[in-house]
């Protein structure tokens, strides 16, 4: 398999297979475009309970792969706001732990499933929520990144606070959790919220500038009541 990432404002992957048999899954709705000679399946992947964990951690309930029958045909999976697209081979990571909604596609041999938040207030309270999403297994895997992204590598011990929504994904030696911020003043006056996350290291942390849903929040709020 070859890739490409095409476009700056809204990019795209594009995925060459060399090899039929090849294949690439994706949530319901994110195939751009395809060659002729690719047969398209959608299932719950996983069976009933994983889909279900799936869309309540921000996908859909179907997932669809795309198998290659035979070899040189091309599929392309678009993102859905401006952003940019991350390419991690899962393989050398060891895997990854990402907010909801963060992913695109992957080949078949890497696995998507739900995985809790270790403290329940993190899961109440953190822009990621309560069910986060586990990636594991070997192969490609594609995410999506609202606005520009930001890879931070912390040492043992280091302390990175976040604005809600702005995680992206974290490799599972990074420790997860939220704290309050301290402040009557801050609380209502420092535009932040209650809370902010907290990562502590070691491990590789993936930041987006924008927090899609505090951007739609704010063009909602603009729109005329009637």
């Amino acid at each position: 398999m070859k890739y490409r990432i095409l476009g700056e404002t809204m990019p795209a992957v594009e995925v060459m297979f060399d090899q039929a048999g090849e294949s690439m899954y994706t949530q319901s709705g994110a195939m751009a475009w395809m060659s002729e000679g690719i047969e398209m399946s959608s299932n719950m992947r996983g069976g009933l309970g994983k889909s279900i964990g799936r869309m309540f951690s921000g996908e859909s309930l179907f997932m669809t792969t795309y198998k290659a029958q035979a070899p040189g045909t091309t599929i392309a999976f678009a993102s859905t706001v401006p952003g940019a697209i991350l390419t991690i081979d899962v393989g050398e990571t060891g895997g990854l732990i990402c907010q909801k909604g963060a992913f695109l596609c992957a080949q078949e041999s890497v696995n998507l499933s739900v995985t809790l938040s270790k403290k329940f207030s993190a899961g109440l309270f953190g822009g990621e929520g309560f069910i986060l999403q586990d990636i594991s297994g070997s192969g490609m895997v594609f995410l999506e990144i609202d606005g520009d992204k930001i890879e931070k590598d912390l040492a043992p011990g280091e302390v990175i606070k976040v604005d809600t929504g702005n995680v992206v994904a974290f490799e599972k030696s990074v420790r997860y959790e939220v704290e309050t911020v301290k402040g009557i003043k801050n609380i209502f006056l420092g535009g932040e919220g209650l809370f902010l996350t907290k990562l502590t290291g070691p491990g590789r942390v993936i930041l987006q500038t924008q927090n899609f849903n505090d951007f739609a929040g704010k063009i909602i709020r603009l729109m005329p009541s009637r």
